[in-house]
């Protein structure tokens, strides 16, 4: 029995993992049909958003007050948020789209949110791609890589990935059931990006807003992401706040997820 048990679960993780693999292709794919330059837009859309917000913001927001170039700092900013955006976008949905397969084959149900966030980790390698450019071009204004960018990669991204999923894993779940959390949960993003330090420094705020900021987990997401870019490693306190939040999220979520998955099929 146990031997048998096993076998089932190594064969329910195997498929998991194709319908997972199937799955982030054809988002991809979806996501740039009928387009004429295709993939290409996850290098161009960071890249474009970076020079339309530098130009309108780099006069507000002055470089005086911002220890790095500011188009690197807006491009970090864009694609760190953009990241935790197409996540949650595409995993909100993800079961309710995906009613079809839920009831007709036997997958994992954490496929779902799964995949949406791995479709979200594409563009984002993409849109590193965009940030090596600009770098690049960057570099006769002082811009300069740094021994400490592989940290990126690891650690910073599995606690960036670990958050993003424990929020696909809520949010996916609450969307079963409540369909206008999609139209709030648009707004509520919009408010998250002004309250995170995409385009701004916080050094502009009061102390009381600085305060309040440090509550915001994206505010310590982007702050380690731009320290490595800028060749600071960051403290061994940045490290525990980036897990911890991650880990506690990805808890969380899981925790909502499975203990509802149950009724998923009733509410669909």
């Amino acid at each position: 029995m146990p031997k048998q048990r096993s076998k089932a679960n190594l064969v329910s993780v195997r498929r998991g993992l194709i319908t997972m693999w199937s799955m982030v292709v054809k988002n991809i794919k979806n996501q740039y049909r009928r387009s004429v330059l295709g993939i290409l837009w996850t290098v161009l859309n960071p890249l474009l958003t970076m020079l339309v917000m530098a130009f309108v913001f780099s006069s507000i927001f002055g470089r005086g007050k911002i220890n790095m170039d500011y188009p690197v700092y807006v491009l970090t900013g864009n694609i760190v948020f953009n990241l935790l955006r197409t996540a949650t976008d595409q995993a909100l949905p993800s079961m309710v789209n995906n009613y079809d397969l839920l009831t007709k084959t036997r997958v994992p149900y954490a496929v779902f949110p799964a995949s949406a966030v791995a479709s979200a980790l594409v563009n984002f390698g993409f849109s590193l791609v965009a940030l090596i450019v600009v770098m690049l071009i960057r570099i006769p204004k002082g811009v300069t890589f740094h021994w400490t960018m592989p940290m990126l990669l690891v650690p910073w991204l599995p606690a960036m990935l670990m958050f993003c999923l424990g929020l696909a894993f809520f949010l996916c779940t609450i969307y079963v059931r409540f369909r206008d959390i999609k139209h709030l949960y648009t707004v509520f993003l919009t408010l998250w990006m002004y309250m995170t330090p995409v385009f701004y420094s916080t050094s502009i705020l009061s102390d009381k807003v600085q305060a309040v900021l440090k509550f915001n987990p994206m505010v310590h997401y982007l702050g380690y992401f731009r320290d490595v870019v800028s060749g600071t490693v960051p403290s061994w306190q940045t490290h525990l706040i980036i897990y911890g939040v991650g880990l506690g999220a990805l808890g969380i979520g899981y925790l909502v997820f499975r203990l509802s998955r149950r009724k998923f099929i009733l509410y669909i």
